[in-house]
């Protein structure tokens, strides 16, 4: 199958393409449906979250504040596992697209935790995460708290049907603010209200044709929407 770099770019010089993307944003998004499309794209390797695999999720959703710490600190093992095995692989295959950022662990402790439990999670992850590679590019994907909540009740995962919109609207913010602040590598901030980048080849294309230009700073990508006539 022809794929979009030689379909759209085809003199692209594939030795300045990033060579590890992080897409990132709140559940629901579409993080996992975009990494593994670009992956197939840019024939790269992913590197995906195993949520199914936390055994507490399902009890966070239903009792936050019991069950924040265990999910919390399982998914920050998890990752910091992953990111370890992403390390020792650099030397045989460095080409990959993760659906999480590890910089982003801290914002779910932040908002989940008490003041005792973020304290113990902090010392854990300054431990875990010393000489965490940094991308060379990062994909921050945006939509509304309602937009979110639709397409979580869309999907209808059973250990997702607590969520609420108070806790997406505290995320989307949480999630705000750590971008706001983000230097550590080139960023593209997406728009995803009125796009589909799973199912749309269009909005896809155009994506891929934007973000293949970014070489560094901060970028918005914040498409449109057409209504259809």
């Amino acid at each position: 199958m022809t794929t979009i770099i030689q379909d759209l770019l085809p003199d692209l010089d594939r030795a300045t393409l990033p060579r590890f993307i992080a897409i990132e944003g709140p559940i629901g998004v579409g993080k996992t449906s975009l990494a593994r499309r670009l992956a197939t794209t840019l024939n790269y390797d992913t590197l995906l979250e195993n949520v199914d695999d936390n055994p507490f999720l399902e009890r966070f959703y239903r009792d936050p504040a019991a069950n924040a710490l265990p999910t919390q600190l399982y998914f920050l093992f998890q990752r910091t596992r992953q990111i370890q095995q992403l390390r020792q692989g650099d030397m045989f295959n460095p080409l990959r697209v993760a659906d999480f950022l590890i910089d982003k662990d801290p914002l779910f402790a932040r908002i989940t935790l008490d003041d005792e439990e973020l304290r113990l999670y902090d010392q854990v992850y300054e431990q875990l995460t010393i000489d965490k590679p940094v991308p060379d590019l990062v994909i921050y994907l945006q939509a509304p708290p309602d937009a979110l909540l639709a397409r979580i009740h869309k999907r209808g995962v059973p250990a997702e049907r607590a969520i609420t919109a108070d806790y997406l609207r505290r995320l989307s913010e949480a999630y705000t603010q750590l971008f706001h602040y983000y230097d550590e590598a080139p960023l593209l901030i997406v728009n995803t209200r009125d796009i589909d980048l799973a199912a749309s080849d269009s909005d896809y294309r155009q994506l891929v044709d934007y973000l293949l230009t970014i070489k560094s700073g901060r970028h918005y990508y914040n498409p449109q929407y057409h209504p259809p006539s």
